[in-house]
């Protein structure tokens, strides 16, 4: 089993800056793409930014040139900088991470959320 931990979040004004991070424990080989995911209220979940071993980044639209994701593979943990926020950020935001088990099976695994409120 893995878990995913993560910490950070919290209350901002529209403008200012957050940091979330994720680490992950547990029967662990290898995490390819690990990031983060967001659902607001009424709405899907969607991507926000997911890095892979490699350091190979895709972004949500919504968040270029604002967010910045950076991964420690020795560490398995992953950090979401956000800065430049707005109202419309305020979602809950999931960790993700596709692990390779030791016994090379691949599988998704969520975080179970944070709360990202950005006050206008």
């Amino acid at each position: 089993q893995v878990q995913l931990v993560e910490s950070g979040g919290g209350l901002v004004q529209a403008g200012g800056s957050l940091r979330v991070s994720c680490a992950a424990s547990g029967s662990i080989f290898r995490i390819n793409d690990m990031g983060w995911y967001r659902q607001a209220p009424g709405k899907q979940r969607e991507l926000v930014a997911l890095i892979s071993t490699g350091g190979t980044i895709k972004n949500g639209d919504s968040v270029k040139g604002r967010f910045t994701i950076s991964r420690d593979n020795g560490k398995n943990t992953v950090l979401l900088e956000m800065n430049s926020l707005k109202p419309e950020d305020t979602a809950v935001y999931y960790c993700y991470a596709a692990v390779v088990s030791h016994e090379f099976t691949l599988y998704g695994y969520w975080g179970q959320g944070t709360q990202v409120t950005v006050s206008s």
